[in-house]
């Protein structure tokens, strides 16, 4: 790792390799180092990529080495070493150079290491592969000899290799001890087979080269297998491989088999072996003349096979072309286990996927919960290969893609539920009892003892199905607790999951727990199974149903829940006790867990990915074969979609001509009318559509883009019709200057397709995801639109902006719970809208009662919806045309414009708008102002129409899925919102046509599919018309706990992250307006292009400098603190003591010049360090009002996607560098601040890491120690990189900051003390009004009185004055004086004292307060805490 560190690749080894220097050592090391830096999750091709000319050369020695023999120059282990670097070539196949040479190995031409006879088989299926293989035999004719015998070797590589692994894997004995290495090396082998089966462009011609080596009957019947302990994780690996050659695909074309087609081929097989039997093979005639459903199970086909000799096995078995013909009066080689095997494991029925999918249990049992090969502890090295799916570019199927989503989904609730039940279990404190029972010793939150447990209803199986529809039971337990926990205990509501636990402890009363052994032995856990609640039951036995009734009140402490208990797990349980003898589990239980409802919606997400994969999933043709990673990745961009749109209109996206023509660079713009005055927004834009299926672009297609035709874009201004004569009626407008990039983005998203917005921080992302939904609502009214976001803050920053815009507020709809955080009045929740229709359908009718007034018409027209209709078609109407007849335009004479107003019927209804309606200018104006009053007045029949529904719809919840189906254009919801509820969505027929994602770089790959498939196809096809991916690749990836899945299995790659991989085009916007330029080049380096938007040079706030601090940013050096740099209280809960000090202390300076305390936020890249700030931030200042709290302490991966104008980040690590290798950590990390950034890091240790020197180059230019000028007030006048006219202070270490910041502190209070001292003794006269001056006194003589008392709590100075006068302070106050200071103040006659006992110690009282800082995070959080957040993992 310190070779991979220090650039031990890049700098040495492929800089100075060529084919003299390449020896054993030098080959080996470079593949170390390239499967270092995959381990340690780093780009490893680039050096390659830059210097591409002997990668061929070393290709080809990899190869060679990797079939040597064992025992000659390459050892098992080197080779163990060679197969993962070929393991991470063939997953690379993205990166050209890599591409070029593994092709060679896995093309066609591979069917060479085929036998004779299956070469022939398989050519004789696809009669269009004979035509390629004559070509390939005259090409290799054409080749000199030694050319061929290379390409020969190639070709047979895997083949080799293949045969090099089974005489490996027969040299292992079943009992006696085996070396490690082979077991590893035998281990990878499979792990490389799995992962060439799993990826089509290398499954599709060496999956029969697998089937035709019979690598599995080797594997299944060797001794590995049969060593439970060295061969578990062999086996699983084994069982994954079955599962991928078997996979129901066609390997040639790609398509998935269906379960006929799959039928179809099992079929085959076996009536080619019944007619391979009948005609040569007497014996056999039983066989033969059987019916297939008689003779294709196992126990038959051992049966019929069995008896027969091991020649006519083999016989049989080369009839098939499974094996070579046996040569006459010779016996065959091949063991007779072998050849039974052979033929029965090829023939046997075999379970389809999907039955086998459907018969899972959902919920982990302790057999997988605490098997380390598939759910390995947080602390996985990335060393051992694991029996895990990995996600990598491409997918065989869209069942495949399903398939390992859902097993990693699984996998990583599975890893978090260990953790819930670790830690409550050994909570529970139990103990075997005297009596040999369970006693508990201590109590959980979230766990509880059960006092009976009784299953009271098995229902019947579905037809065709072998598990029961229903497993129900009731579970009693005793609630003698608080009253809060109790309530906790009792709203268990319906669907929330809990687990059933046995324990049979073995370990006496008062044994404690110790967490570093494991867990299970300690607690003698036996069993775990999961299940649903249905309800808590009242004392009658009946469930208490969730609604609007308030529960009854249960007497006592005994309550009884109904759960679901899983059918699937059911009855394996039950299959098992009957067959094997084995202990009825359900009968054991002694411990309920229940879980934190954020945290306990696997479930339902799992139930969600299984429901799909039992329908047909309809992807848009346009995406499928991107989702899957295959095709052209381009195909999906609008400029290449059949249905573009010519015209497209802008509405307010442009703030005038210029904007327009600025944002179109390299286009001619045409406006259509000439007149500038009239050349106003809103636009119309008609763009060149070119068809998006064409030939290959040849050099013509290329000059004929350039033509002017091609760039040239009308423009048509429009007016927007007047909407009535009232203020409010005037529409809202945009006022953001998007740059051009961003109108890009905004042109794609309008257009059909998949659109993919790159946005670096402050780029304007969310304004331009509000502008596409703006447009898309105008230019296709009756469209819907669905907003996916990662996060609620997100979602409701999403929808602030929105109602911002132009956008009617009935058509926006918020699902989710996320609802009750937007800051504004107004509810968008589905109730809430519901209450908005009621309320507003009452306020249209009171207006309907006003026009009907104002006509004269007699009766009640605002009665309901309906008889308002009735008044509109009536009454309304045939005003309005008797008047359009009066004013028309007749023939050629002018209508007279006093006409317009005289004749107008509506006069007294407007009586209330803004007088004079009608201007009487022009004839064209006031019939325009007419129009607009007639549309006010229709708008309002239109609503009440739309708003019927409510009125013949009694019930709150039919109002709302009338209103989610129907009504609402603009839905928004979380991802994890749309996986949970996608049952109930589909199931009202929900539908939408467009969708937007925001933060796409955060959501799981399966969060951001399943928003795909929220409603059902139409006529089997997708409605699905946009797809709008709005995100950051750079940036943090989705939240992973367990560190197998996120580096091994690869599961922290996003969806967006995967299609920028492949190739998808994006839209990178690249002007920023968050941060200082100085600040932007510490991560623009980063992005393509990343510069700043004006304002960024502009305004005061970016051009001035920080009050205070001679640097916008600086990294400040940070030796070890009392010999102590980096510690570790518990596994991976990294502290600083030196660096936190240090951090506060700049705080605490800063609050103390007069920054306020809520725009600075302080950061780290450890949960263990955030712990340890926030506990000095409550000891130093948290309750002093002259200082305050930061805005936020907390790790910079959970501040990703916030901002705050200074940063202060504590990097923590003082030994190895850590997680902020990953530079996605590091852009988050320096792209928070906008005005200010201090970091506080050792230097030498992350200046020389390689991936952060484009930030760190940066950083280090500057001095590293802080320098501060004191008497700098804030805000101060001074130019950013002016030379200050104060005196500069150099601070050299933490220690100096902090005795210098006690000593400000104590100054700034004596000033304040002296100010208030002066004031008291002003004559009355010197003030403007006397009763002030009292006020003013007596409030003076208490703060003066809590100052004599207690220094601590100090009164806000009532001028900045006395900030603005502190001089730079010597640091020569002694230890022994500051401690006096501070003792001598009796805190204990102060009431407020005794809550901050010392709010500012001084350095002498750092090292002891600072001590028991340090300690309480050690002491107070326990592992279960430390891990609590992703960052703590790290």
């Amino acid at each position: 790792m310190l070779l991979e560190f220090s650039q031990y690749l890049e700098n040495y080894l492929w800089m100075n390799y060529s084919p003299e220097v390449s020896s054993k050592a030098y080959l080996m090391s470079i593949c170390c180092m390239v499967n270092e830096k995959f381990r340690e999750n780093v780009p490893a091709w680039e050096i390659f990529k830059k210097k591409p000319d002997h990668f061929p050369f070393f290709f080809k020695h990899i190869l060679k080495a990797a079939l040597a023999e064992t025992d000659g120059e390459f050892s098992l282990h080197e080779q163990t070493v060679l197969l993962l670097f070929l393991d991470h070539c063939f997953n690379s196949l993205e990166v050209d150079l890599i591409r070029s040479q593994v092709q060679q190995l896995i093309s066609l031409p591979m069917w060479m290491g085929l036998q004779l006879a299956r070469l022939e088989l398989e050519l004789k299926k696809t009669p269009k592969l004979r035509k390629f293989w004559n070509l390939i035999k005259k090409n290799d004719e054409k080749m000199d000899p030694e050319a061929r015998e290379q390409a020969y070797q190639e070709r047979r590589f895997l083949s080799q290799l293949i045969q090099k692994f089974i005489s490996v894997l027969k040299s292992v004995p079943l009992s006696e001890p085996v070396t490690m290495d082979k077991v590893h090396y035998c281990e990878r082998f499979i792990e490389l087979m799995i992962d060439l089966e799993a990826l089509l462009p290398t499954r599709r011609w060496f999956n029969t080269i697998l089937d035709d080596s019979h690598l599995l009957v080797h594997c299944y019947l060797s001794n590995l297998v049969r060593r439970e302990e060295d061969g578990h994780l062999f086996s699983q690996l084994l069982d994954m491989l079955k599962f991928y050659t078997g996979f129901e695909i066609n390997d040639q074309t790609g398509n998935a088999l269906t379960e006929n087609e799959m039928t179809t081929i099992h079929y085959d097989r076996i009536t080619s072996l019944q007619r391979a039997a009948f005609a040569h093979f007497p014996e056999l005639y039983d066989f033969a003349l059987s019916n297939v459903a008689e003779v294709d199970t196992r126990e038959s086909l051992v049966k019929f096979f069995g008896p027969l000799s091991s020649n006519t096995l083999h016989q049989v078995a080369s009839y098939l072309c499974l094996l070579p013909t046996l040569p006459k009066n010779e016996d065959t080689t091949f063991d007779k286990e072998f050849l039974l095997e052979l033929l029965v494991s090829r023939h046997e029925r075999r379970i389809s996927q999907i039955q086998q999918l459907n018969q899972m249990p959902l919920y982990p049992t302790e057999k997988i919960i605490w098997d380390e090969n598939i759910v390995p502890t947080e602390y996985y090295s990335g060393e051992g290969c694991l029996a895990l799916p990995k996600l990598n570019l491409q997918f065989l199927t869209l069942h495949d893609y399903l398939l390992r989503n859902f097993n990693l989904f699984r996998l990583e609730s599975t890893y978090e539920i260990r953790q819930d039940i670790e830690d409550s279990v050994s909570r529970m404190k139990p103990w075997q009892s005297e009596y040999g029972g369970v006693v508990f010793g201590g109590w959980a939150r979230m766990a509880q003892p059960i006092v009976a447990f009784t299953v009271v209803e098995v229902a019947k199986p579905n037809i065709g199905e072998n598990w029961p529809t229903r497993v129900r039971a009731d579970v009693t337990i005793n609630l003698n607790v608080r009253d809060h926990i109790k309530d906790e205990w009792e709203g268990l509501r319906k669907h929330d999951v809990c687990f059933l636990i046995t324990v049979r402890p073995t370990k006496p009363y008062g044994t404690k727990f110790d967490r570093r052994r494991p867990f299970i032995e300690q607690v003698g856990l036996v069993y775990v199974r999961g299940c649903e609640i249905q309800g808590m039951l009242d004392d009658k036995g009946r469930v208490i149903e969730d609604g609007p009734e308030p529960r009854p009140n249960l007497r006592g402490e005994s309550r009884t829940f109904r759960v679901f208990l899983d059918p699937n797990q059911y009855q394996q349980d039950m299959t098992n006790t009957i067959q094997n003898g084995a202990e009825d589990v359900y009968e054991t239980f002694n411990i309920i867990m229940r879980r934190k409802p954020k945290e306990n919606n696997f479930k339902a997400v799992l139930e969600t990915i299984r429901n799909l994969m039992n329908t047909d999933c309809v992807v848009p043709d346009w995406l499928h074969d991107i989702i899957l990673g295959y095709g052209d990745p381009s195909s999906a961009h609008y400029s290449k979609m059949p249905n573009q749109i010519a015209t497209l209109d802008f509405n307010d996206t442009f703030l005038s001509i210029e904007h327009l023509k600025a944002s179109f660079p390299g286009h001619n713009v045409k406006v259509t009318v000439e007149d500038p005055a009239l050349q106003i927004p809103p636009f119309r834009i008609t763009f060149p559509v070119r068809s998006g299926k064409g030939k290959k672009r040849k050099d013509a297609d290329v000059e004929d883009e350039d033509t002017e035709e091609a760039k040239t874009l009308i423009v048509e201004p429009h007016v927007i019709p007047n909407r009535g004569p009232y203020p409010y009626n005037q529409p809202k407008r945009n006022t953001i200057q998007f740059t051009h990039t961003q109108i890009e983005a905004i042109r794609a998203g309008m257009q059909p397709g998949l659109t993919m917005v790159v946005g670096p921080p402050g780029t304007g992302k969310t304004d331009v995801a509000v502008q596409i939904i703006s447009n898309i609502y105008h230019n296709f009214p009756e469209q819907r639109t669905l907003i996916v976001t990662h996060s609620n803050q997100a979602l409701n920053q999403l929808f602030e902006k929105i109602m911002a815009l132009d956008i009617d507020e009935r058509h926006l709809l918020r699902l989710g719970h996320g609802e009750e955080e937007l800051e504004t009045e107004k509810d968008f929740s589905r109730y809430g809208r519901v209450n908005y229709v009621l309320a507003r359908r009452i306020e249209l009718l009171e207006e309907v009662k006003r026009l009907q007034k104002s006509l004269g018409v007699p009766g009640d027209a605002s009665y309901t919806c309906e008889t308002a209709g009735y008044f509109f078609l009536y009454q309304v109407m045939s005003r309005w045309e008797e008047y359009i007849s009066k004013v028309k335009n007749k023939g050629s004479t002018l209508p007279d414009v006093t006409e317009v107003s005289t004749f107008f019927p509506f006069h007294e209804y407007f009586a209330n708008a803004p007088q004079p309606i009608f201007k009487g200018r022009s004839y064209e104006e006031d019939m325009e102002i007419a129009e607009g009053c007639f549309r006010h007045i229709k708008k309002i029949f239109t609503q009440l129409e739309e708003f019927r529904a409510s009125e013949l719809l009694r019930s709150g919840l039919d109002r709302s899925k009338y209103l989610l189906v129907k009504e609402a254009k603009i839905i928004a919801m979380t991802c994890t919102h749309a996986a949970l509820k996608r049952h109930d969505l589909v199931k009202l027929g929900f539908k939408y046509d467009n969708i937007l994602m925001e933060e796409a770089a955060q959501i799981l790959e399966i969060e951001t599919f399943i928003p795909l498939l929220l409603q059902n196809p139409q006529d089997g096809f997708s409605r699905l018309k946009r797809w709008i991916m709005i995100g950051d690749h750079h940036q943090l990836p989705p939240v992973i706990k367990n560190m197998a899945f996120q580096k091994y299995s690869n599961m922290e790659q996003s969806l967006f992250t995967r299609f920028v991989r492949v190739g998808v085009p994006t839209v990178d916007l690249d002007a920023q307006g968050r941060a200082r330029a100085s600040l932007c080049n510490l991560y623009n380096w980063r992005y393509k292009n990343l510069g700043n938007l004006p304002h960024v040079q502009l305004l005061p706030e970016f051009s001035t400098a920080n009050a205070g601090l001679l640097y916008d940013f600086q990294l400040i050096n940070v030796e070890d603190f009392q010999g102590v740099g980096e510690s570790e209280p518990n596994p991976y809960f990294y502290q600083n003591l030196g660096e936190a000090e240090y951090v506060v202390a700049l705080f605490m300076y800063m609050c103390l010049l007069g920054y306020p305390a809520d725009k600075i936020s302080i950061l780290t890249t450890y949960n263990g360090q955030k712990h340890l700030i926030r506990d000095i931030i409550n000891r130093r200042c948290g309750n002093n009002p002259l200082i305050g709290r930061p805005n936020k302490v907390t790790t910079v991966d959970r501040f990703q996607g916030q901002q705050n104008d200074y940063i202060l980040l504590s990097l923590v690590r003082t030994r190895a560098v850590g997680h902020l290798r990953d530079v996605r950590r590091l852009v988050v990390a320096m792209s928070r601040a906008r005005l200010g950034l201090y970091i506080f890091a050792r230097v030498s240790l992350f200046q020389n890491c390689f991936e952060l020197t484009p930030a760190f180059s940066q950083l280090t230019a500057r001095p590293l120690h802080l320098h501060i000028i004191p008497t700098e007030p804030f805000p101060t006048t001074r130019k950013n990189g002016e030379r200050p006219s104060h005196e500069v202070q150099i601070i050299k270490n933490m220690p100096q900051m902090a005795n210098f910041v006690y000593n400000m502190y104590m100054h700034l209070i004596q000033t304040t003390h002296h100010y208030h001292q002066t004031l008291l003794q002003l004559p009355p006269a010197m003030v403007e009004e006397g009763e002030e001056v009292q006020n003013q006194e007596t409030e003076l003589e208490t703060e003066e009185e809590a100052m004599t008392v207690q220094v601590d709590i100090i009164p806000s100075p009532t001028d900045t004055s006395c900030s603005q006068e502190t001089p730079a302070f010597q640091t020569d106050t002694t230890p022994s004086q500051t401690e006096t200071t501070a003792s001598e103040t009796g805190a204990s006659s102060n009431p407020e004292a005794s809550s901050n006992p010392e709010a500012i110690p001084a350095l002498s009282e750092t090292t002891t307060t600072v001590a028991g800082a340090v300690s309480a995070p050690a002491e107070a959080y326990t592992p279960q805490d430390a891990t609590s957040a992703p960052e703590g993992t790290k």
